[in-house]
């Protein structure tokens, strides 16, 4: 089974990859719009022949969601249109944080590095993602 991981932003959208064990990044793409936003994910969800798509849901430190989730899921109710494929929303909280620290640790300071952060978000957010599914089926 293939995964698609997706960190979505209004200007830039990280996309990491699965074959259900281990995320890899994939890319992140410039986007103009949600329309945009849209065409060019569901490509790279067909590209990849992926069969889930899990998406980041930015939650607040008290589990309630605001204006970015509610914006996430608009982004994921037209992605499922596109695709026919329904997301799975996954808390993301301090994935871009995590992301920072990996590369602060890894001394990554190119300056593409804004654009990596969101690829790399994308695959922590699936890598978790995967990681939780396993757990829960071990218990």
């Amino acid at each position: 089974m293939s995964y698609i991981g997706i960190d979505f932003g209004d200007k830039r959208i990280g996309i990491a990859k699965s074959d259900g064990h281990i995320a890899t990044i994939v890319t992140t793409i410039e986007v103009t719009g949600i329309k945009d936003a849209v065409k060019k994910t569901a490509d790279i969800i067909k590209e990849h022949n992926a069969k889930t798509v899990v998406i980041g849901i930015p939650k607040n430190m008290d589990s309630t969601e605001g204006y970015r989730s509610k914006r996430t899921r608009e982004f994921g109710k037209l992605l499922e249109e596109e695709t026919g494929i329904t997301p799975v929303y996954f808390d993301e909280r301090l994935t871009t944080s995590q992301a920072y620290v990996y590369m602060n640790e890894t001394d990554f300071r190119s300056k593409k590095r804004k654009g990596v952060i969101d690829a790399l978000s994308a695959k922590i957010i699936l890598q978790d993602y995967l990681d939780f599914q396993k757990n829960k089926a071990n218990q």
